[in-house]
């Protein structure tokens, strides 16, 4: 399709139905079409749910995702010698990895520049957890985004407005038409906003388990394949780490909270999950940013930085430059506090056996740290610290979790469904599940 004016929308709608392949020119018709208002929702539905019903080839996938990506403007990051690598996470309940490796990358010398998301569902966002401190911007413009890199190294803002439209117009339309599931559509959507951040590689965290939105971990191995695909195609190093999210991410659940666990890994501390698949995540992005021959060797430099307080220092300048406060960082009591706490205790002595971990962020969803309408605000206060992990020995009457809370009426909800996510029983699992389970791209972590 050579010419815009033989473009009719009609015809792709019906070539996808029949399950028959688009040419790049039709897919690229069809979304600038969109983008531009020239065809309406309806019809982009009906495309849409074909997509779903019929999938795409990855040819298909491929187009897709450059079409979206240059719906806008493409950041040109030429100016910065250093490599550019960014990572992304498919959303999980606690994790908060995004705000302890673009400061620890960036101390290693790579530069991050990373475009996030708000919460989703039962997962928290990237851009709610920021937030919570004081002050930080996440709306900064390209050319503030690009004055914070080049002087900090890292910046983590929103979409803008000029980064990738066609997405932002597509996201809502799925959001309302059941068509956000499909794995075509997710890795278009994720890759073309990564990618118009004039980054060279990136590191995808694909998370798998109750509380992922791909429970199976074919499913999630399939979009990872997809997105690394996909990637290539473009020119871009990808690599993805299939990780498990049967249980929350560290011990804290809020935004509010989380960001004390980031400070306290980035001190050196912190909960043994987070931080390790931080140090393997940290370890990705310094290979395939070049200032790491090995991934092992990428692990060892992210420890030595976190030791030496030069990536919590690069946290906190990154705090500074974006508005936040930085006094945060030496005085955690700073940042936003709920006005209650209550204990859920065990009514049984035994072993954790499992966590309902989507239950989890549901219930975190419920107290107000999460929307459960598009238009809720977020209470940065409110969350659950967990005393308890899977495999952990419970006495009778022992704490498993303190709820954080401002509102009673939210409390009683969020309660009933925490107690219930809890399950105890006589021996332990037998078998622990990995955090990594596998990674794919780049001869799958051999290097």
């Amino acid at each position: 399709m050579n010419s815009t004016s033989a473009f009719r929308a009609i015809d792709v709608i019906r070539k996808k139905r029949d399950g028959r392949e688009l040419s790049r020119d039709e897919i690229a018709s069809l979304v600038s079409a969109y983008t531009r208002g020239d065809i309406p929702d309806y019809q982009v539905s009906a495309w849409l749910m074909a997509v779903v019903l019929r999938g795409m080839t990855r040819a298909e996938t491929a187009a897709l995702t450059d079409a979206m990506l240059h719906s806008g403007e493409v950041l040109d990051l030429s100016f910065l010698a250093a490599k550019k690598v960014d990572k992304h996470s498919t959303g999980g309940v606690g994790d908060k990895t995004s705000l302890v490796l673009a400061p620890l990358a960036a101390a290693a010398g790579v530069v991050v520049p990373m475009i996030s998301g708000r919460g989703l569902g039962h997962t928290g966002g990237t851009l709610d957890k920021l937030e919570a401190i004081p002050g930080f911007n996440v709306n900064l413009s390209v050319a503030q985004f690009r004055r914070v890199l080049e002087t900090c190294g890292c910046a983590m803002i929103g979409q803008t407005a000029e980064i990738a439209p066609a997405d932002r117009k597509l996201y809502a339309l799925r959001d309302v038409t059941g068509t956000v599931e499909s794995p075509y559509l997710i890795c278009a959507s994720i890759m073309s906003k990564k990618l118009a951040e004039g980054i060279d590689s990136l590191v995808l965290d694909v998370k798998t388990g109750s509380g992922a939105f791909m429970k199976k971990e074919e499913d999630a191995a399939f979009l990872a394949e997809l997105m690394v695909e996909t990637g290539e195609r473009m020119g871009k190093q990808v690599v993805a780490l299939i990780t498990d999210m049967d249980q929350p991410l560290g011990n804290m659940i809020g935004n509010a909270l989380e960001v004390v666990e980031v400070v306290e890994v980035l001190r050196g501390e912190g909960p043994e999950d987070l931080r390790q698949l931080c140090l393997e995540l940290a370890g990705w992005m310094l290979h395939l940013g070049g200032v790491a021959g090995t991934v092992a060797d990428g692990k060892k430099q992210s420890e030595k930085l976190i030791a030496s307080g030069n990536a919590l220092e690069k946290f906190r300048r990154m705090v500074e430059m974006q508005g936040g406060d930085p006094a945060v960082i030496d005085d955690l009591k700073r940042l936003p506090q709920a006005q209650h706490t209550m204990t859920i205790s065990s009514a049984r002595a035994g072993y954790l056996t499992s966590l309902q971990c989507e239950q989890i962020g549901t219930a975190c969803v419920i107290l107000g740290g999460g929307r459960e309408k598009k238009e809720d605000s977020v209470d940065p206060a409110v969350g659950i610290v967990l005393h308890k992990k899977v495999g952990d020995a419970v006495s009778l009457n022992e704490p498993l979790a303190t709820i954080h809370y401002n509102a009673e009426a939210r409390v009683i909800r969020a309660k009933q469904l925490l107690e219930e996510s809890f399950e105890i029983g006589d021996s332990p699992a037998r078998e622990k599940r990995p955090l990594i389970h596998r990674i794919i791209g780049k001869s799958g972590g051999k290097n």
